[in-house]
């Protein structure tokens, strides 16, 4: 069978003071009146039922996920004691998925992604599953419409075929976040894709990788996956999974795996992950400026502003994002929206923590 695995952790540091520990940003609504979990339960529910939708969270953020999503069964949500990155979530998933179904077979998404083109997402998803039966680890590679250097890059290899319409290729390299010319020399080139970070594949072929690849990581598995459906489960997650190592899919899997191919789709993709992104979603005015909530603009270009109650009055700025919250106020120049997250980090050193 195939199934969903949601990655709904953490607390979505480079949006905040939206974003906080107690209300994370896949909960909120940045887009239109769902939150992005909902999206991102709601867009794939043609593919899988809600029994086959699972998600990966904190213990902290079950309950306000499963107020949001109440048809997904509260089993489904598997808990992490702390984030370790997305190779250990894709792992804990990974052994519960398997210890249900050994034939199961996986898509790994995200709850902070919109996507426009819903029919197609769910038609390459299909097309995904297929290419993943012959023991291939795909990725959904994003057509680029920039040479945006905040996502990695996927070097498309020689066409393996069709599937459902959808050309399919070996991948020949995966490059993080490459410098402005690199990343304009890529785009230019016509042979590479946006890293989404959606991944497809056989759950016994993960496993695999985690054994070849990260062998440490995959004798802590083992010890977790024993204790399943039994009374030491949660004691023995917590015991181990302190001492797993912090680290993504990407860097941990990926980039050394074997038999790797992308499929390169247009799905209408925004990755939010940052108030930059807002640009890319919500209608500008006459001057690039983007507003939610009251505002006032004069002499004010290509800025973000976001409201909550108060007015905010602009004059004579350009390049800033503005968040005004009930408690906190963000004044950003649009070339630092991706480093947000030190200022998260700087509240935590001076113990400022109801601000986090």
């Amino acid at each position: 069978m195939f199934y969903a695995v949601i990655m709904a952790g953490g607390s979505g540091t480079r949006m905040w003071p939206y974003s906080r520990q107690d209300h994370p940003k896949q909960a909120l609504k940045i887009i239109g009146d769902r939150s992005m979990f909902q999206y991102a339960v709601e867009r794939i529910a043609s593919v899988f039922p809600s029994e086959r939708i699972f998600v990966v969270t904190c213990a902290q953020h079950a309950p306000i996920l499963k107020d949001q999503m109440l048809e997904l069964p509260d089993e489904n949500y598997i808990l992490e004691p702390e984030g370790r990155g997305t190779a250990p979530a894709i792992g804990l998933a990974a052994i519960q998925l398997q210890r249900q179904d050994p034939d199961a077979s996986m898509a790994i998404l995200t709850a902070d992604h919109y996507i426009l083109n819903v029919e197609r997402f769910c038609q390459v998803l299909t097309a995904a599953e297929r290419c993943a039966a012959d023991g291939s680890l795909v990725t959904l590679g994003i057509q680029p419409t920039s040479a945006s250097t905040g996502f990695g890059y996927i070097k498309q290899g020689s066409s393996l075929g069709e599937k459902n319409g959808f050309t399919y290729y070996a991948v020949q390299q995966f490059t993080e976040k490459p410098g402005s010319a690199l990343a304009q020399q890529m785009v230019a080139g016509g042979n590479y894709s946006w890293n989404s970070g959606m991944f497809i594949w056989q759950v016994d072929r993960i496993m695999e990788e985690f054994e070849r690849q990260m062998p440490e990581f995959n004798a802590q598995l083992t010890t977790i996956r024993a204790a399943l459906g039994t009374p030491d489960y949660q004691s023995v997650l917590e015991l181990v999974w302190p001492e797993v190592v912090n680290q993504s899919i990407d860097y941990g899997i990926m980039e050394g795996a074997h038999q790797v191919i992308v499929l390169p789709v247009d799905i209408g993709w925004t990755d939010i992950g940052s108030w930059g992104s807002l640009f890319e979603l919500l209608p500008p005015d006459e001057y690039q400026n983007v507003a939610v909530g009251q505002h006032i603009g004069i002499n004010t270009r290509r800025s973000l502003v976001l409201a909550n109650k108060r007015l905010v009055a602009t004059l004579g700025v350009e390049d800033l994002i503005i968040v005004d919250t009930d408690d906190a106020l963000l004044v950003c120049s649009r070339d630092y929206e991706q480093d947000v997250k030190a200022i998260v980090d700087q509240l935590k050193i001076e113990r400022k923590t109801n601000f986090v």
